[in-house]
């Protein structure tokens, strides 16, 4: 690529499968058959009353963006159809790329970033959707042309099982009116994407019956009018932009250190809303993790199935749970599979869970995931934790829990067996057993425990603890540990004597 371009928005094209370095060439996925439509970008081009010169994309300040069709944008452009760009950053001093994925991208939730990737799509004539959830303004585009604007009404809360993080994602189903099990009310004009992200218009109860303006249950809802108006122009695999400005105040809290020394193995306690890390030995050795793989397996599931929806039950004879619930049944919710996975840690759940996808295909999605978020020390060999092969770090460990506190805490809802906030209708099992709280520790909020014999005792808690008249939200991890109670117990004694209580 030449360092003399003046544009940092390229695209590019392959000649017999060799790249080709040359602006507005385009890259077909596979085949003998190369495109011969070719475009610039806008600010590429040269005009008389504006110099070409090299727009900066800030992606952590070093970035240039490459949007590349799935077969070729003349076609998709000329034939109207929708089509799933795949968008690349690229470093333009190392050259090296990273492809978003799609899916939740949380480099997506920079403003930057955002306006850079939606006027590229808009500058190359893509159908697409927007939703600028900070801005509260959904906008839908044809072939770069602006169709569709509309008010959001509201959103799921953030990490709630409706709320929709920044990223790139696909549309994958239409329904006219549709009934959510979870929510108990029929959500009119409903766009799918990513499993269980919707867009809607005003939901009804089944009297018919408009909910309040204050209900939650929903994903990004619009007025009734609006909704079908996307809905008629939307079509499967168009994709959908989201941004939510994460910006936050800084946390100021600080903690003073009192007392030192601790005599453990693998371990780690950190502050998770500011980062202030408490405690830590090993961080980044690699060691089984036992059924700490099931919060891994609960955020594909949410990803990749519908929670309003039922899967077949054909019980897996290789593994078995302490608690067999799904041998006399013959389907089961989502949502019902998801708390036996996280309360009684259900090896079946899990496997049943991994079997509607196909269990390779959700295992390719496990370690994708954990590909995405920058896990590089983590191995995923089953859904339900079983094998040795199951691996991570600490470090690992850590970003997989800031992911799920930040845009799926339900997930750890779940685990402490409450009832979710939002989910009108409860499980199908009574009396669940959970297996993650510790005796005698109220302060414990969520987590998952883990045990096998190549992993020994493994854990990830949260814990609501005061400090300096304030409450915060520690997260403690354990790995091979030999009595998990006790070594949790310690490491929030040692914390409280070491900083300020």
């Amino acid at each position: 690529m030449s360092d003399k371009s003046d544009s940092s928005v390229k695209l590019f094209s392959y000649s017999d499968d060799q790249p080709v370095d040359g602006k507005g060439i385009l890259i077909p996925r596979k085949g003998d058959w190369h495109p011969k439509h070719t475009f610039t970008p806008l600010n590429a081009r040269s005009s008389s009353t504006r110099s070409a010169k090299r727009v900066a994309l800030s992606f952590f300040g070093l970035c240039a963006l490459i949007i590349l069709g799935t077969s070729g944008y003349g076609v998709v452009s000329q034939a109207n159809l929708a089509s799933a760009p795949t968008v690349t950053i690229i470093d333009p001093y190392t050259k090296n790329a990273t492809t978003l994925e799609y899916g939740p991208q949380d480099s997506l939730s920079k403003n930057n970033l955002f306006i850079e990737t939606r006027d590229a799509f808009i500058e190359e004539g893509l159908t697409f959707i927007e939703a600028d959830i900070s801005k509260k303004q959904l906008r839908f585009f044809e072939n770069g042309v602006l169709l569709v604007s509309a008010e959001i009404l509201r959103t799921g809360d953030p990490g709630s099982r409706w709320g929709v993080p920044s990223g790139l994602y696909k549309v994958e189903r239409k329904d006219e009116k549709l009934f959510t099990t979870t929510g108990q009310v029929f959500l009119p004009w409903q766009i799918t994407f990513q499993g269980n992200y919707i867009i809607h218009g005003w939901p009804t109860y089944p009297g018919g019956e408009l909910v309040a303006e204050d209900f939650a249950g929903g994903g990004i809802r619009l007025s009734d009018e609006s909704a079908e108006k996307l809905f008629e122009h939307v079509k499967k695999d168009m994709p959908v932009l989201v941004h939510i400005d994460t910006k936050e105040t800084r946390d100021q809290f600080i903690y003073e250190t009192q007392i030192p020394e601790l005599d453990l193995k693998h371990y780690f306690v950190a502050d998770i809303d500011n980062g202030t890390v408490l405690a830590s030995k090993g961080y980044e050795e690699q060691l089984p993790v036992a059924s700490l793989v099931k919060l891994m397996t609960a955020v594909v599931a949410t990803e990749k199935l519908s929670l309003d929806g039922r899967v077949r039950v054909i019980s897996p004879t290789f593994v078995t749970s302490l608690i067999p619930r799904l041998a006399e049944r013959s389907s089961v919710s989502v949502y019902s599979l998801l708390q036996l996975l996280l309360v009684e840690s259900s090896n079946e759940a899990a496997e049943t869970i991994a079997g509607e996808v196909g269990r390779a295909e959700f295992l390719e999605a496990m370690n994708a995931k954990a590909r995405q978020l920058g896990m590089m020390n983590t191995n995923f060999a089953d859904p339900s934790g079983l094998s040795s092969e199951n691996v991570s770090s600490i470090e690992d460990l850590y970003t997989l829990t800031k992911y799920i506190y930040k845009n799926k805490r339900f997930i750890f809802d779940i685990t402490a067996n409450e009832t979710l906030s939002n989910v009108y209708v409860g499980g199908e099992f009574d009396g669940l057993v959970n297996f993650n709280g510790a005796e005698d520790m109220d302060s414990f909020i969520g987590g998952k425990v883990g045990e096998t014999i190549a992993a020994g005792q493994t854990s990830i808690s949260l814990h609501k603890i005061q400090f300096q008249t304030k409450d915060r939200t520690l997260v403690v991890i354990l790995l091979g540990s030999e009595n998990r109670t006790e070594d949790i117990g310690t490491l929030l004694s040692y914390v409280a004597n070491r900083f300020s209580h």
